[in-house]
């Protein structure tokens, strides 16, 4: 792993912002209120909850840090090689807001103290104005901001000593002897308090500017973590021994009257805060920088990927995070931003734990951390942050959810591609390995979908069979383009490469499909070779999608080729497509009925299919029967029409009577306005010159719209499909 020789170190790098970022606003002006409302008791395990939820997120932190090399971007740069670009975008965005806000919370809390202790200064001009400050401060550079921290924390270590060493208020009954007062709920003041914990993001944001950052960001982030921890133990004992529930409740500044030396509080307070609002005004514009490199943004706004310096400053990522919390400050409520970046927050480390804990649970060869974390104590860490997100606020939860798919979705539609590789195969091919398991041997009725391989030559010259089987799957079943190219033709690299091309070409125009190129000396056995051998396990394609042959030359080695299909258990529909037609206005489809037995099933299952396509919903499925006199047309219309209701499908039943005339004259009489025609076949056994016979369904068919011919697979009970609910 290669190290930069130049940058920050551990402890200036991880541990000093992420200890001052956790050591800010909240402990100083909003501990008192804490313990006011939920008592000690309840503090020290809204303390412990909350710092569990970030230990566990620390580790999977830690762990995926320790994998690879970590670059500018820090929690969005992890997720984003873990899971992918649109997950990585889709939590990148909202943690770049959650930075930015943050930067506003802390120094509305930095104004709010100053105020307290100067009445006549105005609030809002304060906050601004330290704002802007603290921008500045982060734009001149990253190292010297760095250095002004050191000074900060020795403020806020002064500070925890005055408090430690000072007395208790003047009052009868300190808070530890009160019962909590009845104000906000639990969970209220548990999205209060959260933030508090939230520092390691701080340490994580700075992880481009960092010497080693596989080293610096798992003992940085736990060391801070811990150190946190303890002092937050700690305050609130010193707390609800010095002070009533009244005095914690009223007074933001109340560790100012308790401490030994007051001023030491107001050091702490203004350093703990400006160090919070640098650590994040540092960390923001990072995340914003790496996004933007990423492409995750439009084209337009990749200039907030540019960096300034030998540094690499994102002085642009600056500037606007310096809008965005100018705006926030204008807000002013310190109790209301709060909530917004807990709720940020918890969606970042949930995902972080859910990317670590998918990543060692798959126990992929590629992730092997040095700092090694069970995968169950990173699922633990999300599904904590996931059950209090809840508990916290289940309405704030679902439009949180819903504003990371709509970025995950708008993300995923402009197909962003990435150059390395993600953890998302790797889930796929172990759900895939658990459910080709689990699917059995044999195909049942209930659950029966088309698995279609279409044998379609070149894609471009034979579209309509693709397009065919795609509206027949409909996203439901699953479709192989193949190819047979002769023996020779190419190589291995070549039929790869061949394949690749199919298959953009497939998804340019939004069809999902497999692709196979296969090499043989005779295409008709190496299409039953292909179907002989393809699949994985027991899913196989069921149906085969071919293209009619129209050579005699050719002929007998095409209907040999048919039979072998049927023998080896596959249902096969031929299409014989009307060049000048086409699929027409795809307002008709014609079904000659032979009953509901093998093709006559199979035909109607595939029109209904067909139907529920985009393309073809308006379509109306004519179902065909010829009789031979108006006798039998009666009670078959009846029969027909009874048939129809019993299988809820939507289809006219007309009954045709033949009156002398031969089935071709009725069938071209009939459909000759049709979009699409299906015929049943007969069984290649049940004839003896299969050759002829096709033959002579080639000449029934010639001058009719679109025709598919239709070969029920043996031993199948199509029937029951149709019969069953579907």
């Amino acid at each position: 792993m290669t190290k930069k020789s130049s940058g920050l170190g551990t402890f200036g790098g991880v541990y000093t912002p992420s200890v001052l970022t956790i050591l800010g606003v909240i402990m100083y002006l909003r501990f008192g209120w804490v313990v006011g409302n939920v008592g000690l008791v309840g503090t020290l395990i809204i303390v412990t909850l909350a710092t569990s939820i970030t230990f566990l997120t620390s580790l999977s932190i830690s762990a995926i840090a320790t994998d690879r090399v970590v670059r500018v971007g820090g929690a969005y740069y992890m997720i984003g090689r873990s899971l992918g670009l649109e997950i990585g975008g889709a939590v990148g965005i909202p943690l770049y807001l959650a930075q930015a806000l943050s930067v506003a919370l802390y120094t509305i809390g930095f104004a709010e103290s100053v105020v307290a202790t100067f009445p006549q200064l105005n609030q809002l001009y304060v906050a601004l104005i330290t704002t802007v400050l603290v921008a500045v401060l982060a734009l001149t550079s990253a190292e010297i901001a760095i250095r002004a921290q050191y000074a900060i924390m020795a403020a806020i270590v002064l500070s925890l000593i005055s408090l430690l060493l000072g007395n208790p208020l003047d009052i009868p009954n300190p808070q530890m002897f009160q019962t909590p007062a009845s104000g906000e709920p639990f969970w209220t003041v548990f999205a209060v308090f959260f933030p508090a914990v939230t520092g390691i993001m701080a340490g994580v944001s700075m992880s481009g500017d960092l010497r080693d950052p596989s080293r610096s960001i798992p003992v940085g982030t736990l060391a801070a973590v811990g150190t946190g921890y303890l002092i937050y133990m700690g305050l609130p004992l010193i707390l609800a021994m010095r002070a009533d529930t009244q005095s914690l409740l009223d007074n933001p500044l109340i560790m100012k009257q308790m401490s030994l030396w007051g001023p030491a509080i107001l050091l702490g307070v203004w350093g703990a805060t400006l160090s919070s609002a640098l650590g994040s005004i540092l960390g923001a514009p990072r995340v914003l920088q790496a996004l933007a490199r990423d492409g995750i943004f439009p084209r337009w706004m990749s200039f907030l990927g540019q960096g300034s310096g030998a540094g690499d400053e994102p002085r642009i990522g600056t500037a606007v995070t310096l809008g965005i919390a100018t705006a926030t400050v204008c807000i002013g409520e310190l109790n209301l931003i709060a909530p917004v970046l807990t709720m940020f927050f918890l969606t970042t480390y949930l995902v972080l734990n859910a990317a670590a804990g998918i990543e060692g649970f798959l126990q992929s060869p590629s992730f092997r951390p040095t700092f090694r974390v069970h995968w169950s104590l990173s699922l633990l860490g999300a599904l904590g942050c996931l059950g209090v997100m809840f508990l916290i606020d289940p309405v704030a939860t679902v439009i949180a959810g819903i504003i990371v798919l709509g970025i995950y979705f708008w993300l995923q539609q402009r197909e962003l591609i990435s150059a390395w590789g993600d953890v998302r195969r790797g889930l796929w091919l172990a759900i895939l390995r658990f459910c080709i398991f689990k699917l059995g041997t044999d195909e049942d009725t209930k659950n029966w979908r088309p698995h279609i391989l279409v044998l379609s030559g070149a894609p471009t010259k034979h579209w309509s069979s693709i397009e065919l089987a795609d509206a027949f799957t409909h996203n439901r079943g699953l479709i192989t383009v193949a190819t047979i190219l002769p023996l020779g033709s190419r190589n291995l690299a070549q039929q790869t490469q061949l394949e690749a091309t199919i298959r953009d070409y497939l998804e340019q125009r939004s069809v999902q499909a497999l692709v196979r190129v296969f090499m043989a000396a005779d295409p008709f056995v190496g299409a039953q070779r292909l179907i002989e051998a393809y699949g994985l396990g027991s899913l196989v394609p069921n149906t085969i999608l071919l293209g009619d042959n129209e050579s005699p030359e050719r002929r007998s080695g095409y209907c040999e080729n048919i039979a072998a299909i049927h023998a080896g258990g596959r249902s096969i529909v031929i299409l014989r497509e009307n060049r000048d037609r086409g699929f027409g206005a795809r307002r008709r489809i014609d079904v000659w009925w032979g009953g509901l037995k093998a093709n006559g099933s199979l035909m109607l299952l595939l029109a209904y299919l067909l139907r529920t396509e985009i393309d073809w919903r308006e379509a109306t499925i004519n179902l065909k029967l010829v009789v031979k006199d108006q006798n039998a047309a009666r009670s078959a219309q009846s029969n027909l029409a009874r048939a129809i209701a019993d299988l809820r499908i939507e289809a006219q039943p007309q009954v045709l009577v033949a009156d002398g005339r031969t089935f071709h004259q009725i069938l071209h009489d009939s459909s000759e306005k049709a979009d699409l025609i299906f015929l049943g076949m007969a069984v290649p056994g049940d004839t003896q010159d299969y050759t002829q016979y096709y033959e002579n369904l080639q000449n029934m068919a010639k001058g009719l719209p679109t025709t598919l011919f239709v070969l029920a697979a043996p031993n199948f009970a199509f029937e029951e499909i149709l019969s069953n609910s579907l």
